[in-house]
């Protein structure tokens, strides 16, 4: 896949719909154009009044989060169900901490994590919750502000987990346990996952050797075995049109966060190619049903055959757009 192929598609999405939000996220996120490009300035004040923000700043709660951090509460049906869930949209469909002060708030809610004033319980069933937590909150904080200072000693650590379980070129389960139970002053033979987006939201601080140790034992467990419960690579369905074909989509991310990432998914990647339409988009197939994952979508018009293809498409163009930054 080249850039100019992968811009020919995000302009077939950018002609096909002309609603603000999604326009602004092809240009902002997609294509790159710069944060003060005057087409993009001009499409922001559209982009901030229109209904998907409307909607996180009228949903998120008065100290910045959108209910729990993680544990979504069943008794209530929430939309954003966690706070987590609302960070992550926010930041799927384009929003910066410039924009308004919906991710402001945010950064002070989880910033109330780390100096200890949450009004949540924080809910310590074992050892390794704390430190795991932490890792969570600090990869948001990242996402939303590089280089939070108040991440530094979180990310110290995992940097020097990820050293210690990776330094042989693979990875060691014994460093890693060791290394934990050093920093983390644990005991259960049972550990916290590599945190490996947190380590890499400081990509230029990690050696290629260590990535590369990361990709092949992280990314090829999943390719192999799915990302948790999600699909893998390897059980593509033959028809695209499938109500369950979003579910790749975790383990294509999660392999997709390393350089070098092509190894494992170039040919899904070529698969996806071929499954676009003639119009240079995609489509999941009218057996898919709302809501598109708790992020995954844009709102344009009571037509849910057009969301559709703008959902699918803009959730492949933004996989395949990550996938060129890292096999460039």
């Amino acid at each position: 896949m080249t850039k100019e192929e992968f811009r020919k598609h995000a302009l077939a999405l950018y002609e096909f719909c002309e609603y603000p939000a999604v326009r602004y996220n092809i240009l902002f996120s997609l294509l790159d154009t710069p944060y003060d490009d005057k087409t993009l300035t001009e499409l922001r004040k559209e982009f901030l009044k229109s209904d998907i923000v409307e909607e996180m700043y009228r949903l998120q709660d008065e100290y910045g989060g959108w209910g729990p951090l993680r544990s979504k509460d069943y008794s209530v049906k929430a939309k954003i169900p966690t706070s987590v869930t609302g960070i992550e949209r926010c930041r799927y469909i384009g929003l910066t901490e410039k924009d308004r002060d919906i991710l402001f708030m945010a950064k002070e809610y989880l910033l109330s994590f780390l100096d200890g004033t949450t009004r949540e319980k924080v809910f310590e069933k074992n050892e390794r919750a704390f430190p795991w937590q932490q890792a969570i909150v600090c990869n948001l904080l990242e996402g939303i502000s590089p280089y939070t200072a108040e991440c530094d000693d979180t990310y110290k650590q995992w940097h020097y987990i990820a050293n210690r379980a990776y330094d042989r070129g693979e990875y060691c389960y014994e460093e890693d346990k060791a290394a934990q139970h050093e920093v983390f002053l644990t005991r259960e033979a049972r550990l916290v996952p590599m945190q490996s987006e947190l380590i890499l939201k400081r990509r230029e601080q990690v050696s290629p050797e260590i990535e590369d140790a990361m990709l092949r034992h992280l990314g090829g467990h999943a390719s192999v075995h799915g990302y948790f419960w999600d699909k893998t690579p390897y059980d593509l369905p033959q028809e695209f049109r499938d109500n369950k074909m979003r579910r790749w989509f975790h383990t294509f991310n999660y392999i997709n966060q390393f350089k070098g990432s092509k190894i494992y998914l170039e040919g899904s990647v070529n698969w996806l190619l071929e499954q676009a339409g003639e119009n240079g988009l995609w489509d999941w197939g009218p057996q898919v049903k709302d809501p598109w994952g708790y992020f995954g979508y844009f709102s344009c018009n009571r037509s849910y055959a057009h969301n559709r293809v703008v959902d699918c498409s803009m959730e492949i163009l933004k996989f395949l757009k990550a996938y060129l930054d890292n096999n460039m």
